[in-house]
């Protein structure tokens, strides 16, 4: 599936900044990256071509996405370990590898180029498939499933928690009453049942109305959100005194949670009015970046697919025997 998307025109999001940011934790001897969402290999690439002593682990959901990977990587294949998993496996991947510790971890959330460009994969409302948008293929939940089996309460609760859709409830209650008369397996019909449900004042501006439905069922589909919940922690917790994280997010969802996340490791938690910090309450992590980086002008007239990007990066400062 992945051999049509070459990597030419594949151009990894905001790589030199990544690059920029997680170098400084890369000069040891053998350090250690993990790249956390692999996908097509693009971030990894550089990294190992940018640290000849490198080691890096590479993770991803989705089976073609190592398969690709694997090929694209193969020069470097002495200094790679490539695992199908999910990013919340994170800790177990890393006992696995018998890495304790490491050194960065690159978080490059969101759907893929390939996964959006073939069509049966049924990510993109731009295309008529089976409605799938599983980032595993293994897994046994599709969008399908979802569309179909939820009751108008669960729908409406993933359209707006995970679509941010105001109008989540008429989304709901049209998608249960098409469902009644044929079960909707496609994303041409559930496109054409979304765009009925918006009012059509609505309709007329934010472009396609059925982009906010699409990536509430993607994130239920693959637990987007509950992955990274349990996975950056994890990766915060692995890295050594001086190691960084950096992550990339496409939706505000990502974003907001990935900054209470830093925010929390960033803060010094003892009581306020001490005259002297308590170091057991001592941030342990210092940003790298103030606020979410947004991808340049240059990038954005050669990347349109970086129009979403937000990257926000931290550095562990402290490493004590309660981490």
């Amino acid at each position: 599936m992945y051999d049509n998307a070459g990597t030419g025109g594949h151009v990894p999001v905001m790589l030199d900044r990544v690059l920029e940011l997680l170098a400084p934790a890369l000069t040891g001897q053998e350090p250690v990256v993990v790249d956390a969402n692999l996908g097509l290999g693009g971030h990894s690439e550089a990294l190992l071509a940018a640290h000849p002593s490198l080691r890096l682990i590479g993770i991803d959901r989705d089976p073609f996405a190592i398969e690709f990977s694997t090929r694209r990587l193969a020069p470097y294949a002495d200094r790679t370990t490539l695992v199908h998993a999910s990013s919340d496996e994170l800790a177990d991947v890393l006992a696995r590898a018998g890495r304790a510790t490491v050194d960065g971890v690159l978080f490059d959330l969101g759907v893929s180029s390939p996964q959006l460009d073939e069509a049966e994969r049924g990510f993109a409302y731009s295309y008529d498939a089976p409605l799938d948008m599983r980032m595993d293929t293994d897994q046994e939940l599709t969008a399908e499933k979802v569309v179909n089996t939820y009751s108008a309460a669960e729908l409406t609760r993933i359209l707006r928690d995970y679509g941010e859709e105001r109008f989540a409830p008429r989304v709901a209650r049209l998608i249960i009453q098409e469902r009644a008369k044929d079960p909707i397996t496609s994303t041409k019909r559930l496109a054409e049942i979304v765009r009925q449900a918006i009012p059509a004042a609505t309709r007329r501006t934010g472009g396609n109305p059925a982009k906010r439905t699409f990536q509430a069922l993607r994130i239920e589909v693959n637990a987007e959100l509950a992955a990274l919940e349990a996975a950056l922690p994890a990766a915060l917790d692995a890295l050594v005194l001086g190691g960084r994280v950096v992550v990339l997010s496409y939706h505000s969802l990502e974003d907001r949670l990935t900054k209470q996340v830093l925010a929390a490791r960033t803060k010094d938690t003892g009581p306020p009015g001490l005259p002297v910090p308590l170091p057991a309450h001592q941030p342990r992590f210092r940003l790298l970046t103030r606020g979410a980086e947004l991808p340049s002008e240059e990038e954005l007239a050669r990347n349109p697919r970086a129009t979403s990007a937000r990257l926000r990066a931290a550095e562990r400062i402290r490493v004590d025997h309660q981490d």
